[in-house]
């Protein structure tokens, strides 16, 4: 399962505004390991960047003069994400931004879910974290992902701190698993079983109701797609 988790840099907040991608950084994950494989541009978006992008991630005007365009380094982009699963934060904003770079194109070019499945870790932070911060600096404190280096947004960076983040979201069921040694010690499952008192009382059972059952299949969707269908709880037998 080839993975390329994806951030970009932009003049602005919105294309409506005729903003433009000025950063990409890309970096590359197969069966959930971290290749050396990256991908890093800067772009001259042919216009001038708004101050408050500005303070937000460091790029200047004057550094993006003597940068190739879009359309020059476009080609090599698209080889380098086609046919991946895209990993991103937020990910309608990266995604509007790269489907109006290739609308611009002459010819215009196929949008972005032409060529890849787009996963949006923002979507599945909130839904694990609901009411909770859940940009990529939270995620990275609750996570204990060092983020040191980030004082100002950058796309490569910002591309390799959300793979440490995707990965410790979705990695965390491996603790379940018992190794060889353990299993064979007879430390679990030797039959022993546990005493309860025989007064205590019955539990009471609480039934999810349907907006519950609803939102845990939802989630256990977005598990599905993040591990490959590899999803357990997918894998129901009917009694």
């Amino acid at each position: 399962m080839r993975q390329v988790v994806l951030d970009t840099e932009t003049t602005g907040l919105s294309t409506a505004d005729g903003h433009r991608i000025i950063e990409i950084g890309c970096v590359e994950m197969v069966n959930r390991r971290l290749t050396a494989n990256r991908f890093h541009r800067y772009i001259n978006p042919e216009r001038d960047i708004d101050a408050g992008a500005m303070e937000v991630h460091g790029i200047t005007n004057e550094m993006l003069a003597d940068k190739p365009r879009f359309a020059d380094q476009v080609e090599d982009f698209l080889a380098f994400i086609d046919g991946a699963e895209l990993i991103i934060h937020n990910a309608p904003f990266d995604v509007g931004f790269i489907n109006y770079e290739l609308s611009l194109l002459k010819p215009a070019l196929d949008k972005v879910a032409s060529r890849c499945e787009v996963l949006d870790t923002l979507k599945m932070a909130r839904f694990e974290h609901p009411g909770q911060r859940n940009t990529l600096d939270a995620l990275c404190r609750r996570y204990e992902i060092d983020n040191s280096k980030r004082e100002l947004h950058g796309a490569l960076l910002d591309a390799e701190l959300l793979a440490d983040v995707y990965l410790a979201m979705t990695g965390g069921q491996g603790t379940l698993v018992l190794d060889e040694q353990s299993k064979s010690s007879g430390a679990v499952g030797n039959g022993a079983g546990i005493g309860l008192p025989s007064d205590r009382p019955a539990l009471m059972v609480v039934r999810a109701d349907s907006e519950a059952v609803a939102a845990h299949d939802e989630f256990l969707q977005v598990i599905d797609k993040a591990s490959a269908g590899g999803c357990l709880w997918l894998q129901r037998t009917e009694f």
